[in-house]
């Protein structure tokens, strides 16, 4: 499923078979929470104008809404939002565990209250995966405990163990699903998450544990909650060597345009963020030249594209002066072109970097632009 095509240093340039198609990494998934892209952008203009790979959607967030039982019998989340691409769904870990003072956790699962409309859910791997099934998506990621970071060492390390523990329970529970008459994917991937906070010791006994389990991907989790960067970069150093160098490798929940070509140069393969579309929805936007915010006056009567070296939709028609109307106007408009612009960036700048790889050059090309496009205008 999963092929290194070159390496220079630890980056690699790979491809990535699946049954919804290939994906070239490295690789940005855009993140569809609740199956569409905030800011009004729909799967065929991620399809058509963005040069979109891999739509990432969210568990929790479908499970309580529309429900996934109601997904499946619309035909899975493919036919439902009419993307045809590969697909990435999160275990709801995350969300489960973000919602600290209304879940709690035992060895079975977690029992939390819905952020909607308050009514008691349990979640543990066998459910996790059941409507990771009904959903139909290309990739399924495992339960797991996401652990408040900083956290005590040894509550980590139990935390560890418990994930380990989920993790098996997930794989049997997939190979038992995939095997079911009526299954939306019988092909469905299972993708195990590497915890430890940001303890080395953890994190790196933790991978070599999970990367005996033999399955499809191997996810990086529990980062980019608020840990300097550089701690994060560091963590990545430590588990790379032993992720499985021939499974493709994930760090989820990430990040800006240098984190991501800092963790390429690491061993990443694939990223995921609500960055580009959250920060477009308020002007933020992401160009060559560096960061512009579209709320700045200088931009009120500027006839230029938001990025003179960008091919997005909106760039190809519109000017910063028109975009940044329809943003201070609270114009629905306005968010959807940035959204389309700011993924464009990201997915684009995948681009450059694979065609860097490619010809050998990544180390130049991530030097020359790392800074400059870390940089508010």
């Amino acid at each position: 499923m999963f092929k290194v095509l070159k390496t220079e240093g630890t980056a690699r340039r790979g491809v990535f078979e699946t049954v919804h198609g290939t994906v070239q990494t490295p690789a940005f998934m855009n993140v569809a929470t609740c199956a569409a892209i905030k800011g009004g952008v729909s799967a065929f203009d991620m399809s058509e104008d963005l040069h979109t790979q891999v739509m990432l959607c969210n568990t929790y967030h479908l499970h309580l809404r529309p429900g996934d039982e109601l997904v499946k019998k619309l035909g899975g989340l493919h036919k439902f939002t009419g993307w045809q691409g590969p697909i990435l769904t999160d275990s709801g870990g995350f969300q489960v565990f973000s919602l600290s003072s209304l879940r709690k956790i035992n060895e079975e699962g977690v029992t939390f209250n819905s952020h909607i409309d308050g009514r008691k859910i349990f979640m543990g791997p066998e459910e996790s995966m059941k409507i990771q099934s009904n959903l139909g998506s290309t990739i399924a990621m495992a339960f797991d405990e996401c652990v408040e970071n900083p956290a005590e060492h040894e509550y980590s390390r139990q935390s560890c163990l418990r994930t380990t523990r989920w993790l098996k329970r997930c794989k049997n529970k997939m190979a038992q699903l995939n095997q079911t008459e009526g299954t939306v994917n019988p092909n469905q991937l299972l993708f195990g998450i590497n915890q430890g906070c940001t303890y080395d010791d953890l994190r790196v006994e933790h991978m070599k544990t999970i990367a005996d389990l033999d399955l499809d991907g191997y996810a990086i989790g529990g980062l980019a909650v608020g840990e300097p960067a550089e701690v994060m970069y560091h963590i990545i150093e430590q588990v790379e060597p032993y992720a499985p160098k021939e499974k493709i490798r994930y760090l989820m929940g990430v990040g800006t345009p240098a984190n991501i070509l800092e963790a390429v140069e690491r061993g990443v393969d694939l990223f995921d963020c609500v960055m580009p579309s959250r920060n477009a929805r308020h002007g933020h936007l992401f160009t060559w030249e560096g960061i512009r915010n579209l709320h700045n006056e200088k931009y009120k009567d500027d006839n230029e594209p938001i990025d003179a070296n960008c091919q997005c939709p909106t760039c190809r028609r519109h000017s910063r002066a028109y975009v940044r109307h329809l943003i201070v106007s609270g114009e629905m408009l306005g968010q959807r072109l940035c959204v389309q612009h700011n993924l464009y960036f990201y997915n684009t700048l995948m681009e450059k970097i694979r065609e860097n790889l490619d010809n050998g050059t990544f180390k130049q090309f991530k030097d020359s632009v790392v800074e400059k496009i870390a940089t508010r205008i």
